[in-house]
């Protein structure tokens, strides 16, 4: 099979499919893709939302919740409690096939009658106030985490414990405003490092302590900027830096940025443990192309955020699967096609789908065989009206594509795609047929940031009752007393925006899906690094010279 070129129906972009891509297309028995592989990250994490806390009530029981799907729903909500139970059946919303009409908006209409629930997880104690928890207890504000504990304002974490903004963060404790760091404790500031205990301002260190404002150190304690003190003298320094203050800590974070710009050897990329694969962050990965952020995977193709992958193409946010094409969110299916938010074999177009076999176009169904449009038929029926459905689809241009922006949760803009994509205009979102929320907070009241104290010391207890006010988005957010307790414990001052602020310019580090061409800045050879130009680093290097040139 010969590679193709194509032009992009949404960006206009064109973009190449690669001989390797064709084969697994093939093999999968997916069509090709008709948008570029930016697009269609965009549209399948569309469906993932990020979202705005709020309050609201249950569809069904009326029951209080707490969720991040928007205030205005095309479908029903459900607490999670209620969607497991048996009190509904989504077969209940069963309907006709209409050869008449674009299948599409037939789904979309099953789709706003099918109850969702209210937030994604199981087996968590104290984490009313969180999304995409798993396995959790006492977390507050938080996102996307496994094995987590009294974390608050938080995204993307695994077995991380008494910490406040934290992303991207694994096995460790005691940790605040940290992006990608592992295996440590009590590190303040801190970028890329493992193994670090009590530190601020890290930036690529391995097996620290007691470390400020470092990079690229290995093994190393007492250490500020890189150069080496005593312990008496380093600690004698650290004293006279007043960590406490707002301003100061504005300051040193000016430092941090500029030294990440001038003086840290970067990586071309943090992949570990790969054979013949391409991308970033990759773990533990075989013959992977063009795959971001996943691991222990093999033999698969323009995949973001995964694990566990076995010749997937086209699958984001997507687990322990195989035989997976253009789908997002999809956690331990085989042979799907075009789902999201399924977990189920030899299916396609399925959205919200739970251990289900042979189901075309359906929702909220669980342990379903034959069905289409949540109707139940015989396997010879719905073999010859899925052949009819396909057929028509194609006639329309409708096939092989993922659900339309159309379908997806909620607003773009409070989606996990505008994480990867915040440069998107609403405009063009909304021609594509998705949605877009502006979220006007102007007429509540509260105390302006600016007028907190700039000492941690001069805080005082009834700091919790104030609704602060973002300067920002002009969002309300509150201290809890919890999260005052450990600003005080470990001398850190108050926050002065709101905390999904906060989080979204954390992760814009490990959202990079595009490399950019480079040379090494010791030996001069052309590389691939995932740093966008505007960062302006100035040391980026190949592995070899990585390794040679770190302390």
């Amino acid at each position: 099979m010969k590679p193709e070129t194509r032009t992009c129906e949404h960006c206009g972009k064109e973009f190449s499919i690669s001989e390797e891509e064709l084969n697994m297309y093939k093999k999968i028995d997916i069509e090709l893709p008709t948008i570029c592989f930016f697009c269609r990250v965009k549209i399948h994490l569309s469906f993932w939302m990020f979202g705005k806390f709020r309050k609201g009530k249950s569809d069904l029981s009326g029951e209080s919740l707490i969720t991040v799907l928007p205030n205005k729903n095309r479908y029903p909500i459900y607490t999670l409690t209620e969607w497991w139970s048996d009190k509904w059946d989504a077969m209940d919303f069963g309907q006709d096939y209409d050869q008449q009409r674009t299948f599409f908006s037939q789904l979309k209409e099953l789709q706003e009658k099918v109850p969702h629930p209210h937030q994604n997880g199981s087996k968590n104690t104290g984490c009313d106030w969180c999304d995409d928890v798993w396995n959790s207890k006492n977390c507050y504000l938080a996102r996307s985490m496994v094995d987590c504990e009294d974390l608050y304002y938080s995204y993307r974490n695994l077995n991380v414990k008494n910490s406040i903004d934290v992303t991207v963060c694994y096995n460790s404790e005691k940790l605040f405003d940290s992006l990608n760091c592992l295996h440590s404790f009590k590190i303040f500031y801190s970028r890329n490092s493992r193994d670090c205990v009590e530190s601020y301002f890290l930036f690529d260190c391995r097996n620290c302590q007691n470390c400020f404002m470092c990079w690229n150190l290995r093994g190393k304690s007492f250490c500020i900027e890189n150069i080496q003190y005593t312990r008496d003298d380093y600690f004698e320094k650290l004293k006279s830096f007043n960590l406490g203050s707002y301003k100061s800590i504005q300051n040193f974070k000016i430092r941090f940025e500029e030294i990440a710009r001038t003086e840290v050897v970067h990586r071309e990329n943090f992949n570990l443990k790969i054979h013949n694969s391409d991308g970033d962050q990759l773990i533990n990965c075989k013959n992977c192309h063009n795959s971001f952020t996943i691991s222990d995977s093999e033999d698969s193709y323009n995949c973001i955020r995964g694990k566990n992958e076995k010749s997937n193409i086209d699958a984001n946010g997507t687990w322990d699967s195989e035989l997976i094409g253009n789908c997002s969110s999809c956690f331990g299916g085989y042979m799907q096609k075009y789902c999201a938010w399924s977990t189920s074999r030899f299916s396609e177009y399925l959205d919200l789908c739970l251990e289900c076999e042979n189901c075309f176009g359906c929702v909220g169904l669980k342990k379903k065989k034959y069905c289409i449009l949540n109707k139940q038929y015989e396997k010879e029926e719905y073999e010859k009206l899925m052949l009819e459905i396909i057929t028509n689809m194609k006639k329309r241009g409708e096939y092989g594509k993922f659900l339309p922006f159309l379908m997806s949760a909620g607003p773009f803009n409070f989606s996990t795609s505008f994480l990867y994509f915040p440069e998107t205009k609403k405009e063009d979102i909304l021609k594509l047929g998705g949605y877009w929320e502006d979220v006007d907070e102007s007429h509540i009241e509260g105390m302006l940031t600016s007028e907190l104290p700039d000492s941690i010391k001069d805080v005082p207890d009834n700091i919790i009752t104030e609704a602060l006010i973002c300067p920002q988005t002009g969002w309300r957010f509150n201290i809890a007393q919890n999260e005052l307790n450990f600003y005080r414990q470990n001398n850190i001052p108050l926050p002065r925006r709101h905390f999904d602020v906060r989080i979204k310019d954390n992760i814009k580090y490990s959202t990079v899906l595009q490399s950019y061409h480079y040379k090494c800045f010791y030996c001069k050879i052309d590389i691939d690094g995932y740093y966008p130009p505007e960062w302006e680093y100035k040391k980026i290097a190949c592995e070899e010279c990585y390794k040679q040139n770190i302390n």
